[in-house]
């Protein structure tokens, strides 16, 4: 017998029983964004690795060390989408959607990162993303933040997420910020670790959000960012927090808070909880307003988030939230007795016909009556509605409940419709 193929690690697949938590967040997503007048756009997954590299960083680690790329037939350098951001500002520029115009575009799919696959972090993973362009005030960044806000109260997840915001102020200020960092680290390199010293020279600013206690240590004395910030940048920052203090939306400050992608500046966000173990943060983001410039178009500002499907889902049933997401079956169609299937088919059409959202299951394959029950049980069904000989011939059906302690009851054929729609 043949080796069984199995799926490639941190590469996962999403069975039946779990796609209806699927679901029900990718509606929540798309509901939100419909209600803050966003549209969609959707991107190829495969792009140009330059892309990546003149977007995200050549000395990051995702182009370093996370990248799926390879070569195609012609000897071009793809590259599996690592992130939705650089994608959706390539496709802006080539479809002329943002020079001079004001665009509010949402994203949702796969993407991909060769990390060491642990829980809440994967090789594909599903991203939902918000991107708003022509937008240069502090009032678009407060409106995607108090967007976020939203998402989580629909979840029911608001009491266990923290906001936490930072700015980068613009690239010149970072850029002096990143001289007097690298004169600190230089001086107390001995106290750093070998991540925390290459990243030195590369990226320096990332040694800010290192997780090692003692680097973190060695830095309470480094040079803050916010002091090398000028009146505009301040004045930016402060009108966001203004903003979200009008709209009840409690925030951290958080100076280390950097963000691994070279295209930010002014504003960084992101929502952490304690929900997830080591995987704390479910949704980041921030301004990039020299991004589009940086990839071929003109000078458009931008900003925008990305979360973790799989994390929002991890947490949602970790904190038993999921409970309540209607079945992938509302009803149970069982038959029996002689050419009785053949009716009940017609009237589960008509059925569907007459209430257009309700999901019904017509049995399949014979069998006795606790053989249908047991498949009615197992398909997750709020009811069943069977069918004999005699309810066909009177007109009736039989309702019975499935996850209620209710009375069987009979029900005229005409008024199935009716009880149907209040099923859901």
């Amino acid at each position: 017998m043949s080796k069984a193929i199995q799926a490639i690690r941190g590469m996962n697949d999403c069975l039946p029983s779990e796609t209806n938590v699927w679901q029900m967040v990718e509606a929540v997503l798309r509901r939100v964004a419909s209600n803050y007048g966003f549209s969609e756009i959707r991107m190829p997954i495969v792009e140009s690795t330059a892309l990546f590299k003149r977007s995200i960083g050549e000395v990051t680690d995702i182009v370093e060390k996370e990248m799926y790329t390879f070569e195609d037939r012609n000897g071009d350098s793809l590259t599996l989408r690592p992130e939705g951001t650089a994608s959706c500002v390539r496709a802006g520029n080539q479809h002329g959607l943002l020079y001079n115009q004001e665009q509010r575009l949402w994203y949702m799919g796969p993407m991909f990162r060769h990390e060491r696959p642990q829980k809440g972090r994967y090789r594909q993973f599903h991203q939902f993303g918000i991107e708003a362009f022509g937008f240069a005030s502090a009032d678009i960044d407060a409106e995607i933040i108090m967007l976020s806000a939203r998402l989580w109260r629909e979840l029911g997840i608001d009491n266990v997420v923290t906001l936490e915001l930072n700015t980068l102020g613009s690239n010149e200020e970072r850029a002096n910020y990143r001289d007097a960092l690298v004169e600190y680290l230089t001086i107390h390199q001995d106290k750093l670790d070998e991540d925390s010293k290459r990243r030195m020279t590369s990226n320096p600013l990332r040694v800010l959000d290192s997780k090692n206690p003692e680097v973190q240590a060695a830095l309470i004395n480094a040079p803050k960012l916010s002091d090398y910030l000028g009146e505009e940048s301040q004045q930016h920052f402060a009108s966001l927090c203004k903003r979200l203090d009008a709209a009840d939306i409690s925030y951290v400050i958080n100076e280390r808070l950097v963000r691994g992608l070279d295209y930010y500046n002014r504003t960084v966000f992101e929502w952490v909880t304690n929900s997830l173990g080591a995987q704390g943060t479910i949704c980041a983001g921030g301004r990039y307003d020299g991004l589009v410039e940086q990839l071929g178009g003109k000078a458009t500002p931008g900003f925008g988030f990305a979360l973790g499907i799989e994390r929002l889902v991890l947490m949602l049933s970790g904190l038993e939230k999921t409970q309540n997401i209607r079945p992938q079956v509302d009803v149970y169609v069982a038959m029996l007795g002689e050419n009785v299937d053949i009716k009940a088919n017609q009237l589960a059409e008509q059925w569907r016909d007459e209430v257009s959202d309700i999901r019904i299951q017509c049995h399949c394959g014979g069998g006795n009556f606790k053989k249908q029950m047991k498949r009615a049980d197992k398909s997750g069904a709020s009811v069943a509605i069977i069918l004999g000989e005699d309810e066909i011939s009177s007109q009736m059906a039989t309702i019975k409940y499935l996850r209620e302690r209710k009375e069987q009851l009979s029900m005229a054929m005409k008024d199935v419709p009716a009880f149907l729609a209040s099923l859901i």
